[in-house]
């Protein structure tokens, strides 16, 4: 089932929303493919979503040592003022704690 994730600044955590539930989380990691949504016709935020096809590659909140079998290899940006993600898709991402997205590789250990 697609889920759509955004960030709610106002209460400082992840939103994961998809047609039947609404979950928050502090972090998330994603262990499959993703794709960004932008939906600049619309009247409020958020207007650009990270989403994914398989619910069953959410993992909510990860523990730091699943996190450290991945290299962070570049931040996902979302532009607000124009609507646009600096990536479109990818696999593997985590939704940090500290409000930022990291596109991540696996490790040599993982």
């Amino acid at each position: 089932m697609k889920s759509k994730i955004h960030r709610c600044n106002c209460r400082k955590v992840w939103s994961i929303q998809n047609r039947k539930t609404k979950i928050t989380a502090t972090s998330i990691l994603l262990t499959g493919e993703w794709y960004t949504e932008l939906k600049p016709e619309r009247r409020c935020d958020p207007k650009g979503f990270v989403t994914t096809k398989r619910s069953h590659e959410i993992i909510f909140n990860p523990p730091r040592d699943y996190i450290e079998n991945f290299i962070r290899v570049e931040k996902l940006i979302y532009d607000k003022k124009n609507v646009n993600f600096n990536i479109k898709n990818g696999k593997y991402l985590l939704f940090a704690e500290d409000g930022k997205c990291y596109i991540l590789e696996k490790g040599t250990n993982a």
